[in-house]
């Protein structure tokens, strides 16, 4: 096929890049640089199965161009301000980056024609459940983040275009995701701050707030298998890992992979790290399990494979 995977130059969206070209798959990606990076498609300068466009997807007039030069057969739907802490200042960055560039996708491919679609959503979209199991049908959804609620308003986009085009959607919700070309989060932070001193490390909250994490690789090979053959309207999957990692334990993990000793743990204290923060979080995977699909790592797995990558 011939995808257009916007958000391409993004952490999660290169990832997915490298593993459609080695399907075979000719790529189309868009990207305006805003939290992606030159240096993650770099490496395939030169492939003629890869084009690049250096675009803003809140343009829509850009955005139909381009659809409408390309034709792609499918839409990986990438793009989102994913640095919560970066737009709570900042609410207009969510409206611009994750709300606006899914309008724009989503009505591009109305007027082009395109019927299949990849998106990704966020177990933001839950706000905070206090530590309780949420399935694909769970309510109240109740964003505490403006990342979450412009997530969710997407998902009520995607879900009345695929009703009135014929879309044939899937959804993802997943938790944190790490991995190689990480750009922010926790173990960015913390192994930048070992860097520039191994002897302490400042941990925001009380290191309690528990969460799962997802390697990429597991990640990019669910969102492969799932959408080979999507079913029309919408099918929405919570995507994760069986386990969870503590704050104070993705610490010990980082200082263990960077092989410092004796360092010592400052806490800011709070239930959360930041205000819009879920500190507990636990997914039901019934339905993902059901359709054949594990992680290969857990938790703790994925964590210390990242830095491992990263370092």
């Amino acid at each position: 096929m011939k995808v257009l995977v916007a958000g391409g130059a993004g952490f999660i969206g290169s990832n997915l890049i490298d593993a459609l070209l080695e399907k075979g798959h000719d790529v189309v990606c868009v990207d305006n640089f805003f939290i992606g990076t030159k240096k993650n498609i770099e490496h395939l300068r030169g492939n003629d199965r890869f084009t690049f466009y250096e675009q803003d997807l809140a343009d829509l007039d850009a955005v139909r161009d381009i659809f409408t030069g390309e034709r792609p057969d499918m839409v990986y739907h990438m793009a989102a301000n994913s640095d919560i802490q970066a737009s709570a200042a900042a609410p207009e960055v969510e409206y611009k980056n994750t709300y606006t560039t899914t309008f724009n996708i989503l009505e591009a491919m109305r007027q082009t024609g395109v019927k299949r679609f990849f998106f990704c959503s966020t177990s933001a979209v839950y706000g905070d459940a206090q530590g309780s199991e949420v399935n694909e049908l769970y309510a109240p959804l109740a964003p505490i983040s403006y990342y979450g609620a412009c997530k969710l308003g997407c998902e009520g986009l995607i879900s009345a275009y695929s009703y009135m085009n014929d879309y044939h959607s899937m959804v993802f919700r997943f938790p944190n995701v790490i991995g190689p070309r990480l750009t922010h989060g926790v173990i960015f932070d913390f192994m930048k701050r070992l860097r520039d001193d191994p002897t302490q490390l400042t941990i925001l909250g009380d290191g309690n707030q528990c969460k799962p994490y997802l390697h990429v690789s597991d990640l990019v090979g669910c969102i492969l298998r799932f959408t080979e053959d999507i079913p029309a309207g919408v099918t929405t999957y919570n995507v994760g890992g069986e386990t969870q990692s503590t704050v104070t334990g993705i610490a010990q993990i980082v200082c263990r992979e960077m092989r410092l000793k004796d360092v010592a743990f400052h806490y800011t204290g709070g239930r959360g790290g930041w205000k819009g923060d879920v500190p507990v979080f636990a997914y039901n995977l019934d339905k993902i399990h059901a359709a054949g699909w594990h992680a290969g790592m857990t938790s703790d797995e994925a964590v210390a494979q990242t830095v491992r990558d990263v370092l």
